[in-house]
């Protein structure tokens, strides 16, 4: 079998830990041929940095670790020159219609990582035997975490002198990765794994604290009741991230080079 060669877009706290990880070899039959960022990456970096279309004409796989709207920007045009595409940022499959054109672009396969949670894989299998009628997500994180441009002075003071939880936002998987784009991309990876955006209903919390990030997932339907809940240590570089998320972006790597699930 033929390595994987491999483009890593992001040179932040997931794409440093992926990119170190692919370039020690740490990947059965997968190899780190690149890495594109817009900032310089200095001479520590262990691949060549190139840009975006030198990325494409080199590698098998992209993969990003940059944010939504490097997806929105190239995901079709990676997909359309023949080279796959693994998506970490699933907050950007909140568009219906990047969505579809993504899935209908070609020869290259989009793929997406479940990143910060688990369960998605028996949601898929439910989901099978007919609708999943309640879909919950609960996200909770340390205040400073969820602060966005949008939010008003009151929201604002509320959540920097909260002495315990407060919602910061309710609403669906359509609404939620839309206004928190590097926190909540669970939401969208939930939603893809039930087939419905508007089904899921999602509660974003902040909490002074969460020395730990909370996903509680809770769903139910004709064919039975599931409860998923993880609890995450933030990523030290980037407090919005959790610490496993790279590691969830490797084992998928791996499991598109082929080989069994042990990583490092």
């Amino acid at each position: 079998m033929s390595t994987l060669k491999v483009g890593l877009v992001g040179w932040g706290a997931i794409g440093r830990i992926v990119g170190t990880a692919l370039a020690g070899q740490d990947v059965q039959g997968a190899e780190l041929t690149c890495i594109v960022d817009n900032r310089p990456l200095g001479e520590a970096a262990p691949a060549p940095q190139v840009t975006f279309e030198e990325a494409i004409e080199r590698c098998d796989l992209i993969v990003e670790a940059a944010g939504q709207g490097v997806v929105r920007e190239w995901g079709e045009h990676v997909l359309s020159s023949g080279t796959d595409l693994l998506v970490a940022s699933t907050g950007a499959l909140t568009d219906d219609e990047l969505a579809k054109r993504l899935l209908a672009a070609g020869p290259g396969r989009v793929y997406f990582t479940g990143g910060a949670v688990g369960g998605l894989d028996l949601l898929q299998a439910v989901r099978a035997l007919g609708p999943i009628e309640d879909v919950r997500l609960t996200t909770t994180k340390l205040p400073s975490t969820l602060e966005q441009p949008w939010m008003d002075e009151e929201l604002l003071g509320r959540m920097r002198s909260a002495t315990g939880p407060v919602v910061v936002m309710s609403g669906t998987a359509r609404d939620v990765p839309v206004k928190f784009p590097k926190s909540t991309n669970v939401a969208a990876s939930v939603a893809l794994a039930v087939g419905d955006l508007d089904a899921v209903r999602v509660e974003v919390v902040a909490d002074p604290g969460a020395t730990l990030t909370r996903h509680v997932i809770e769903a139910s339907g004709e064919h039975g009741s599931y409860r998923f809940e993880v609890a995450h240590r933030p990523d030290p570089g980037n407090p919005a991230t959790s610490q496993v998320v790279p590691y969830s972006v490797l084992r998928s790597v791996a499991a598109l080079a082929g080989r069994s699930g042990q990583i490092l």
